[in-house]
């Protein structure tokens, strides 16, 4: 037993070296991820507000309680303006629409009469229009749940939240982001630096040693486990320093890095089986990289799964991605161990059999080549 581990701590440190040396291939598993974080975060800060130019020609005390509520809604961008810069910046499409509260809006709702708040909609983008349409009755209900009895519509507004807290969009796709650098580190890795030691015959000094197949293979998965762990980990540091993350309560760490310890497990004994096929640098590194994106995609990378078409969910049902994404969005986000015994099991069964398929085909391997 102290030989095998000696002989797989060997491996895996040279294999270790060998991809510290090679920047490049640094660089292009660690780019992608970090492209998806920054690309996710500027997006996220686009669509989370709707930019609006708010005109308010009521300086009566309802036209400005209904400016307030809509300044503190946090459903929109607010760009107080006069009516002829509201439609300049409209025609420039720096907002996306104008809501004007009439000169008479404290007159009229004073007097119980009836009023209108005006809103002009740019409906170039749905999903910007479809947000506004929803928000400004939204504010009005507001506006009425204020002033209490003394409203001419009785509005009582009572919030009943499935989970304890509110996760804002970049927050929510952390998570996924986060498991794609590790399937990307762990796979990419393993499959090009394998798929490399095979096109340069450099492997030989390997499958001739005196050691046996399931520790070369163990050795490799290892250093491709380690590296796709501590990417990970270089991901949640930067999202902690940046505030994109929050930690959990202490007893959901283990979960969290149970979740990601058997994402990058799994990556890294695919890798190593996908490089010993191979074998091939150009085709390693395609078919790896071109395997880890539509996984994050299918998994549920950018949107909420259970809200995808019914088909999607059911090729999803096969994507082992999709029950550590769900596993760890429990633990970091909510607290929960909803499903966690499924998440383990359906990870913890595939990475124990691309594990067995890894050491199968370095004994195939071996053999052909001795």
């Amino acid at each position: 037993m102290e030989t095998s581990l000696r002989s797989i701590w060997i491996i895996c440190r040279h294999t270790m070296n060998v991809w510290l040396r090679n920047r490049s291939l640094i660089v292009a598993s660690l780019l992608p991820p970090i492209a998806f974080l920054i690309a996710g975060y500027f997006a996220a800060a686009a669509v989370s507000h709707s930019p609006v130019a708010l005109v308010t020609l009521d300086h009566g005390t309802q036209g400005q309680l209904m400016a307030k509520i809509f300044h503190q809604s946090e459903l929109f961008r607010i760009v107080d303006a006069s009516p002829q810069q509201a439609q300049m910046l409209l025609k420039e499409i720096k907002v996306s629409a104008i809501i004007t509260i009439p000169s008479n809006f404290t007159q009229r709702v004073s007097s119980n009469q009836t009023t209108v708040i005006n809103f002009e909609i740019n409906n170039l983008n749905l999903d910007f229009t479809n947000d506004i349409r929803r928000s400004v009755p939204t504010a009005i209900t507001q506006f009425y749940q204020t002033k209490g009895s003394a409203s001419p519509i009785k509005v009582t507004m009572k919030e009943q939240d499935l989970r304890h807290r509110d996760i804002e969009l970049f927050q929510y796709e952390v998570v996924p982001i986060l498991l794609l650098m590790i399937l990307i580190t762990g796979l990419v890795n393993t499959t090009v630096s394998t798929a490399r030691e095979y096109e340069s015959r450099t492997v030989k000094e390997i499958l001739l040693a005196p050691v046996s197949d399931r520790d070369i293979a163990l050795g490799k998965i290892l250093a491709g486990f380690l590296i796709g762990f501590c990417s990970g980990m270089l991901e949640i540091a930067i999202c902690l320093m940046l505030n994109w993350l929050t930690l959990p309560p202490w007893e959901y760490w283990p979960i969290a890095l149970l979740i990601i310890s058997l994402t990058a497990l799994m990556a890294a004994s695919a890798g190593l089986a996908v490089g010993v096929w191979v074998k091939k640098i150009q085709a390693a590194h395609a078919l790896s990289t071109n395997t880890a994106l539509p996984l994050f995609f299918l998994a549920g990378g950018v949107g909420v799964m259970a809200f995808e078409p019914q088909w999607l969910q059911n090729i999803a049902a096969f994507v082992p991605l999709t029950y550590a994404n769900h596993a760890l969005q429990m633990a970091v986000f909510y607290n929960s161990t909803n499903q966690l015994g499924r998440d383990l099991a359906v990870l913890g069964s595939v990475t124990l059999v691309a594990i067995v398929i890894s050491v199968c085909v370095v004994k195939k391997s071996r053999s052909h080549f001795v």
